[in-house]
């Protein structure tokens, strides 16, 4: 099975084309936020260091997968942020846009003479994205922030992972992603505002609010009960049973009884509805406090067949379980080729690479694929010459405001390579 061919088309238009974002930021939270706005059309324009945005750093053997994958379709401009006129080229910039992204140490923007006061000033209908670790204020707003600490301090490391062991933090950006998404949301519900006939705001975007939210209830469960989520590794402390198991030829099955329905089905298609029907297992109490008992049980008979054996049966059953996949996997799976979840694209410096499609799909107004991840400055021209003309783009070049050239970082950050 091969994946979708999917091609760029600079045609293409999405339901944002109207939309201009100008992204200081860099690493993954803001460029996150800033995919979800270009993969649906708006026209983002990264204004990039002289080094370029530190997530062309993040490489996996040497190639630059996440830049491709987390720059596409954005526009970027090359600007050496101490020159004393780096200013005036975002100014004017900000004077166009409807979005502005920064992901700087609370005050940074400040001390470049772009307060939000100033920015608004400038453009009163313009939304304000601040990107930090712990937000603009509080006793935590000086502190570094990233992603690994918020995933620390929210307690989701506390509760995942094996109880016998330490807490594990998550191998991808997680905090970082998930505040991405909560920003993408908040600047739409801000632009309906001005839409409405309302001005431009600023929104105060910390890594570790959006991470705090998606744990749910565990402050309210232990306010109320005095209990703290424990360590479970694959299981739940809600339902059973609930964990990933091995087949006999080696692979791992993950299944999930989270309705007691489930779990009536699935025991009595094991032909154990003696266990469910009256039984020791006839209650989700019963089974979380036989756990290890359960587990045994279903483990057993998952064990004692193939992979193919197994999801045939559950398919048959109608039980809920799958299997668990790695790339290697997904990348030749008929269900992600057919929904085109993943899609193949010719990329001019890697060649055929796979990445997530454009996602969620709209059936009236879905989002596009326009543009390659852009070079470092390769959109100096094109995006200022109509703002500054010729003359002026020519000076800013020749006196080094401007940059254009390929990133010469060789190596991931330190926060990079903890994931």
């Amino acid at each position: 099975m091969t994946l979708h061919q999917a091609t760029f088309d600079a045609e293409a238009r999405g339901p944002l084309a109207a939309l201009r974002v100008v992204d200081l930021s860099r690493l993954v939270a803001g460029n996150m936020l800033s995919l979800q706005l270009a993969d649906f059309g708006a026209d983002v324009v990264k204004i990039e260091p002289r080094g370029g945005d530190t997530l062309r750093n993040f490489k996996s053997a040497g190639l630059d997968t996440w830049w491709k994958t987390y720059a596409r379709n954005k526009r970027s401009i090359g600007l050496n942020f101490r020159h004393d006129d780096a200013r005036d080229v975002i100014i004017a910039l900000v004077k166009t846009a409807d979005v502005f992204v920064e992901s700087f140490r609370p005050g940074v923007l400040e001390d470049m003479g772009l307060s939000p006061d100033i920015l608004l000033e400038i453009n009163p209908a313009l939304v304000i994205v601040r990107i930090s670790g712990w937000g603009q204020t509080g006793p935590y707003r000086d502190k570094p922030g990233f992603g690994t600490l918020v995933e620390g301090y929210s307690g989701f490391a506390s509760m995942n992972g094996f109880a016998d062991r330490e807490p594990a933090l998550p191998p991808i950006f997680l905090g970082d992603m998930v505040s991405g998404l909560y920003g993408f949301g908040a600047v739409m519900v801000a632009l309906w505002a001005t839409r409405s006939g309302g001005a431009g705001q600023v929104i105060d975007l910390s890594l570790f609010e959006p991470m705090l939210s998606v744990l749910g209830p565990q402050a309210a469960n232990y306010s109320l009960s005095g209990e703290i989520k424990p360590r479970t590794g694959s299981r739940s402390s809600t339902t059973a049973p609930r964990n990933v198991y091995r087949s006999a030829d080696g692979g791992w099955i993950c299944l999930s009884t989270s309705t007691e329905s489930m779990a009536t089905r699935l025991f009595r298609a094991m032909g154990r509805s003696d266990l469910i029907d009256g039984g020791p297992f006839s209650t989700v109490r019963q089974r979380l406090d036989a756990v290890d008992e359960v587990d045994r049980i279903v483990g057993e008979f998952i064990a004692a067949r193939s992979m193919s054996e197994n999801m045939s049966f559950f398919k048959k059953m109608d039980i809920t379980a799958g299997p668990v996949f790695d790339a290697s996997d997904l990348v030749k799976d008929p269900y992600v080729s057919a929904r085109q979840s993943l899609v193949e694209v010719d990329d001019p410096d890697l060649g055929p690479m796979p990445m997530p499609n454009v996602t969620p799909r709209l059936s009236r107004t879905p989002g596009v694929l326009r543009r390659v991840a852009p070079a470092l400055g390769e959109h100096n021209t094109e995006i200022l010459e109509p703002l500054l003309g010729a003359a002026l783009l020519e000076s800013l070049e020749s006196r080094g405001v401007l940059v254009k050239a390929p990133c010469t970082a060789s190596s991931p950050s330190q926060e990079a390579a903890q994931r």
